[in-house]
């Protein structure tokens, strides 16, 4: 099987466009955005110049999307799995979140999942080993240990709005 074309045109103030025709000859595109959102472009078959559908994501969004499409690559969000069923995972606390501003320990998320956090990564610093005082912002990025059901439980505990 041939591999497939792509090619790459820098757009001055926005990002990057990244161009693949795949073997059946389908034009699609993705441009990588400068804050790190991505557009997904589809073309029609009977014209490839004409965009026949455009998807907006975010950052987690692109980033799901791409866990979904290389299974096997190490992904970002999950850091390890082990023999002994942990796992260590990264969560991201939206802006909107209920917890912005409130302290770790009121999320009770130890005495409810079984789920430690381990580190929290807030702009370019990370927290290691964050107290039961430590303050949570919107942005932040959570560092979870616990089983792959403690640490759903714990996504769906800090996805409160």
């Amino acid at each position: 099987m041939p591999a497939p074309r792509m090619s790459t045109t820098p757009l001055p103030g926005i990002g990057v466009q990244y161009d693949l025709t795949t073997r059946e000859h389908q034009h699609l595109s993705v441009i990588a955005h400068r804050d790190g959102a991505r557009t997904v472009n589809i073309y029609r078959s009977d014209d490839p110049d004409a965009c026949a559908q455009s998807l907006k994501l975010t950052v987690a969004e692109s980033a799901a999307l791409i866990d979904a499409l290389m299974p096997d690559h190490h992904s970002p969000n999950l850091l390890h799995t082990t023999d002994l069923g942990l796992v260590a995972e990264r969560i991201e606390l939206p802006t909107t979140s209920y917890w912005n501003g409130r302290l770790l320990g009121e999320t009770r998320m130890r005495t409810e999942t079984g789920v430690s956090i381990v580190a929290v990564l807030r702009r370019a610093e990370a927290i290691p080993s964050p107290a039961p005082d430590f303050r949570l912002a919107g942005g932040d990025t959570l560092i979870l240990i616990g089983t792959r059901e403690g640490v759903e439980a714990a996504a769906r505990i800090l996805d409160r709005e």
